[in-house]
């Protein structure tokens, strides 16, 4: 059973938070921002909103430009690294929220590289017959959880609030070329430590979360951006020259990359390394920052509105992320 996609969507926060509006609570600016990371701006969410209610008018839009209703969908897959709530996943409340009914959902943590890992089973899901319609959502809420100082600035700065949605579908039409040609998935745990948030964690003990640890300020990501870098500029390219070789497709007939919004430079150097022409790139992490899980379905999902990327088109996506985690999946839309 060949797979397709059949509809995307995204969602971010009305609220806009530039490169200033960050200089003016931490010592930085907007040059040394956009030199290091490429973003000019993010969204923030205000008070009262939820990761979930992010996810929701993603996954409506993704309904929609698929020509489906809830009740259509069969299961429920969503990535995050900011879940909503301790237990349970982020993914029950936009089952409720949906009004899903009894649909299963879960919640998938592979941090950035979190909607390629859950692209990949629900590709599984319909390819074995279990589910024939599945629901993929990749959904942050990262602005309530950082460290807006001086102290934090280097983390804090690349984040931003979004969710995007993909229908992922059972095709059966010989004559639509729609169809997911292949995914690969790779980790390496001894690196969890060098991008991470350490506390509250059930690792820690004799409580989850204290005074000290809150002053120390475990409970904000920590990032060793240098080491990092040098893994994400190796990985990427590794593994998209591994999903093309098992796709049985050419580097040039790609016809859209896309990369992870993790940093604009990443980004330039790893197509530079593959002499991808900038015409075939795309990036809006000047405009969102850094959407973790959120990030390859917020840019798919613009391609596809904006022209930029045609039913039948091939489009190559590729994660790097903590744990350290590494993916790439290329789709014939």
């Amino acid at each position: 059973m060949r797979t397709k996609i059949s509809g995307t969507g995204m969602s971010v926060p009305d609220r806009v938070v530039t490169n200033h509006d960050l200089a003016a609570r931490m010592e930085t600016s907007d040059e040394w921002i956009q030199q290091r990371t490429g973003i000019k701006e993010r969204r923030y969410i205000d008070p009262g909103t939820l990761p979930s209610d992010l996810a929701l008018e993603a996954c409506q839009r993704a309904l929609e430009s698929a020509g489906l209703e809830v009740g259509d969908v069969e299961c429920i897959v969503l990535a995050t690294l900011s879940s909503q709530a301790d237990f349970p996943g982020t993914s029950f409340f936009l089952q409720d929220q949906l009004g899903a009914g009894e649909i299963p959902c879960f919640d998938l943590r592979a941090q950035c590289s979190g909607f390629v890992y859950s692209l990949s089973v629900a590709d599984a899901f319909v390819r074995s017959g279990t589910y024939r319609r599945v629901l993929v959502v990749g959904c942050e809420v990262h602005s309530t959880g950082l460290d807006i100082s001086t102290r934090g600035r280097d983390v804090s700065v690349i984040f931003g609030d979004g969710a995007g949605a993909m229908l992922v579908e059972a095709n059966d039409d010989p004559d639509d070329p729609g169809e997911i040609l292949s995914v690969r998935l790779h980790a390496e745990g001894k690196h969890a430590k060098r991008l991470w948030v350490e506390a509250p964690g059930s690792g820690l003990s004799p409580a989850r979360f204290t005074q000290e640890m809150f002053d120390a300020g475990l409970h904000f990501p920590h990032m060793e951006g240098r080491f990092v870098f040098k893994h994400a500029v190796t990985r990427m390219p590794e593994v998209l020259r591994e999903t093309l070789d098992i796709a049985k497709v050419q580097l040039e007939e790609i016809d859209l990359f896309l990369f992870h919004q993790a940093n604009l430079r990443i980004n330039e150097y790893v197509a530079g390394q593959l002499e991808i022409p900038s015409e075939k790139c795309f990036n809006n992490i000047q405009r969102y920052g850094n959407c973790s899980a959120a990030s390859i379905p917020m840019l798919l999902d613009e391609c596809v509105r904006s022209g930029r990327l045609q039913r039948g088109q091939l489009v190559s996506m590729t994660s790097f992320g903590s744990g350290f985690s590494w993916t790439s999946a290329v789709a014939r839309y």
